[in-house]
């Protein structure tokens, strides 16, 4: 009996589609006005460079802003006090509600409606205090931290209310239960979408180069209003967000297995574990199981009869 493997032609005719409109794609590159040598000159120029580190900067301090905040609105949100859960409801709200794009010229038009800025401890005309990359902290930042408000009130709900109530009866008080017990286990809830809103906010934090603030996509601009290389300068800034969010994706993986630690009784392989499996099964030989016929094929041990004619025990 003869062992025929299922043929899948639906998947074979996928694999012809796709392969067909690589290679429509990669005839159209081909034939497009595109100087691949400028692109590869300016993957490397300083302004590319120092526009790629200022837009990772932006993207780390917004997001630690929304992180902290983040956490204390979902707290407040938690709040049995109907005043601090309000306000952190309001909070959410109105910049969960409105474009990052608005935010960003609100707080950088503020001088139109504020002259001066007055904290008591410090005094300054408020069209030298708010500065691009003030304004672009506080609308990236304080726009996060409303969707990291939600992030982390899940994750804290998602922790089972017998662990509070058991931490309650050895004596821990709502601070040391949060920090000690919820969090440390919310964060497996916590972690996955945290990422996903870091790779969303070194994409988003395109959106300030409206505001002069001079970030990759800006620096990317300005180079091609000189040199009129816009799609060439475009190739390379994208290049430059392709390889830092595949950076920071892998960052992110690791980060989600090191929490999945006690959570999951295998953890997920790690990349390098990937690759050689799937260069083990590339290199396994496909055996089929093919059973022998004939007389040959009985097994003496079940014919019932041994060699001399006796029944076997």
């Amino acid at each position: 009996m003869r062992a025929v493997p299922v043929r899948h032609w639906g998947r074979w005719i996928g694999v012809l589609v796709v392969l067909g409109l690589l290679g429509a794609l990669v005839q159209a590159l081909r034939g497009a006005d595109i100087n691949w040598g400028v692109v590869g000159e300016y993957l490397t120029y300083d302004t590319i460079i120092e526009g790629a580190g200022k837009t990772l900067w932006i993207t780390l301090v917004s997001m630690l802003l929304g992180v902290v905040l983040g956490v204390i609105l979902a707290i407040m949100r938690l709040s049995g006090n109907p005043v601090l859960a309000s306000v952190a409801w309001g909070y959410i709200w109105f910049f969960r509600g409105t474009p990052v794009l608005v935010q960003l010229f609100l707080w950088y038009n503020l001088s139109y409606v504020f002259d001066t800025i007055n904290l008591g401890f410090y005094k300054d005309e408020m069209n030298d205090a708010m500065t691009p990359f003030l304004a672009a902290l506080l609308g990236l930042g304080l726009n996060e931290a409303a969707y990291m408000a939600e992030i982390a009130r899940a994750g804290i709900q998602s922790v089972d209310r017998g662990q509070t109530e058991a931490a309650h009866a050895l004596g821990m008080n709502n601070g040391r239960t949060l920090r000690r017990i919820v969090l440390p286990q919310a964060m497996r809830v916590i972690i996955p979408p945290t990422g996903n809103e870091f790779i969303n906010m070194l994409k988003t934090s395109s959106l300030v180069y409206a505001i002069q603030y001079t970030e990759l996509f800006r620096a990317g601009r300005s180079i091609s209003s000189r040199n009129l290389a816009v799609m060439e300068m475009l190739i390379v800034v994208t290049v430059w967000y392709l390889i830092l969010t595949t950076v920071f994706s892998i960052g992110q993986y690791y980060l989600e297995r090191h929490y999945a630690k006690g959570g999951e009784r295998a953890l997920p392989p790690t990349l390098w574990q990937r690759v050689l499996a799937l260069v083990t099964q590339v290199r396994r030989p496909r055996v089929g199981a093919v059973a022998p016929s004939g007389p040959e094929a009985v097994d003496p041990g079940e014919s019932g009869a041994d060699a001399s004619g006796g029944r076997t025990r």
